[in-house]
This record gives C-alpha cells, structure tokens and sequence, in this order.
C-alpha cells in the first residue's frame, strides 16, 4: 500500500521550548487517523510542519516520499489543509475565493467549473455562495476552509480541530463527509472532541509534551485500559451470603483488581462493581462461582471510554516527565 506519511525523529524548538521530542510516526495510504494530545503537546506544530508552513529543528517528515523540507510545493499539491485558525480573505466572495483558490492550486482551468461545484455540494455552500466571508456564520466559515481544502482532489486531508464553531447538525455532516472522504484518501485528524475519533477514525495516535504515548484502534485503546464488570449473584443453595466473604472471594479473583459494592436484584442477591486491568476477568469468575456455589444473575463488562484511557495516558506521561 506504501506509506502517505512518514515522520522520522521530529524535533521542534521555539527558543528554550521543546514542542517535539524526537517524534516518529509512520501513516499508510488510505488510513483515516486520530491526532490527539492535550493543548500545547504539539499536534499542531506537527500539522504545520507536515503541510509545509514551519519547519523543524531536526528530524524529517515526508508526504508520499516527498521530503516536505526539500520539496514543499511538491509535497503541498498533495496535501489539503485546514488550519484551525481557518485563514480565510474576508472582502471576498465564496465563489471567488473558490475560484482564486481553485487558480492558486493548479486546478487545469477545464476542470474548475466542474472541481469548485463538488466542493460545494459536499460542503453545504450552495446557499452561500454568493455573499462576502465576513458576513458568514463561524458554521459555514469552517465550511468554507473544508472546500478550500478538497477543492484540488488532495490525496492527503490534514484537518486541525475541522469541526470547531459547529452546531451538533452541522457536526454530523463534516464528520459523515470526513468518513467518505476517508475511504478514497488519507486523512489525518485532530480534534478535541474524542467521540469524533471514534466515530470517524480508524486508528489514534495520542502525544503528550512532544512525545508519542499511544498508537492503536480506539477499540484496542480502550480494552488495554481494562475496565468493570457488574456482576449480580446469589447463593446456590439458596442460603444468605456473607457480604465481606464474596467480596474478598471476588477481590482474588485472577484480573479482579478491586471490588465495590453494587445494588442487587432484591433479597438474597449481591451486587458488585469489579474492576480489572489488562486481563479480562470473565472466565475465572465463572470458575470462583462454580467454586463458591454462585448463581451468577448478571456479568455485565463496560469498558474504559476513550475519554479516560486519554487521561491516564497523558497524566501518566506527565508524571513520569
């Protein structure tokens, strides 16, 4: 498949400050991914280092083999990028920012007509096209820097935070559009909005001060960071249980890293709360059961949200620092 982007031991310094840290990443053609971090961890100097807008310190990044240091203009025909800042020319129309941006990228002048009307259908601009930037709601300026961006058919999306300003309507539409465009191109995301990465992307690389400190599905991510496990059970023999026995019985339980009580399902149940780690504790609990004379009423797992794994990870990294 080959690689669309390749980041090699990236580092970045603003005087004294370190934003990046020996970064290295590699992204294949056709992956949609999740670029995440806590404010000032270094996505978007990562984003404009890639696109071409700052360079590093040291270190490489190249886009489809094209070292963006040494060839930036031939790396951009690649790319489309929506800062989040989303510089737009204000005293313009939509149109003839369009037009200008479609004249600015190389666009063949035949194809223009037809590039710019498929910009807008997927973006939602028809309404506007005829009025000034300045006058348009943050909704359709975000719109607006998204066309710009797929205007010249890029094969590499770099979107910084494209959802910023949306109300929940328009939210769904980028993110249905950005998941279309993600099965033709390489899209690289960022955003704050962790529901968005889930609902949108195929993989996550989370950074933290410079550093990368995960790189997997958000469904691996999540299921690394353990979970719980709401268990209701009864006695077999229909005697009253001990609630400190079962406890501790479950506590010891091979994965169980804790128990809590929980609410039961009415006279002679217990209800508990299990957490676990790496290790899905399940089966060893339907063992402790066969052991103890349990009748297990409910085993409920509920994973670790992304939000979560995120701030273990980035607090952890912190810490560690």
């Amino acid at each position: 498949m080959g690689s669309m982007i390749q980041i090699r031991s990236l580092i970045k310094r603003f005087g004294t400050h370190e934003a990046l840290k020996g970064l290295s990443f590699e992204v294949p053609k056709g992956q949609v991914v999740g670029f995440l971090g806590p404010n000032g961890a270094g996505k978007t100097t990562t984003m404009r280092i890639l696109a071409g807008y700052s360079q590093p310190t040291s270190g490489t990044a190249r886009v489809a083999d094209i070292d963006v240091t040494q060839d930036t203009v031939g790396a951009r025909r690649l790319i489309g990028y929506l800062p989040e800042s989303n510089p737009l020319y204000d005293e313009m129309m939509v149109v003839d920012f369009l037009r200008f941006t479609a004249e600015v990228r190389g666009v063949a002048i035949d194809q223009r007509t037809a590039r710019i009307k498929r910009a807008v259908e997927r973006c939602g601009l028809g309404q506007v096209l005829g009025k000034d930037i300045n006058q348009l709601s943050k909704g359709y300026r975000q719109r607006v820097g998204l066309a710009q961006a797929i205007l010249h058919d890029p094969d590499l999306l770099i979107l910084d935070e494209p959802t910023s300003g949306l109300d929940p309507n328009q939210i769904v539409e980028i993110r249905s559009l950005i998941k279309e465009l993600g099965q033709e191109k390489t899209v690289i995301l960022s955003t704050h909005i962790l529901s968005e990465v889930q609902s949108t992307c195929s993989r996550v690389l989370i950074i933290n001060e410079g550093r990368l400190v995960a790189d997997d599905t958000p469904e691996q991510l999540q299921n690394a960071e353990g979970g719980s496990v709401s268990v209701v059970l009864g006695s077999r023999k229909g005697d009253k249980l001990d609630p400190a026995a079962v406890k501790a019985a479950l506590a010891a339980v091979p994965g169980v890293t804790g128990a809590d009580a929980a609410e039961g399902e009415g006279e002679g149940t217990l209800g508990f709360k299990l957490r676990f780690g790496n290790e899905d504790p399940r089966r060893s609990l339907f063992e402790a059961a066969v052991k103890n004379d349990w009748v297990l009423l409910q085993v409920e797992r509920v994973h670790v949200s992304l939000e979560e794994t995120f701030r273990k990870l980035t607090s952890v990294e912190k810490r560690a620092a």
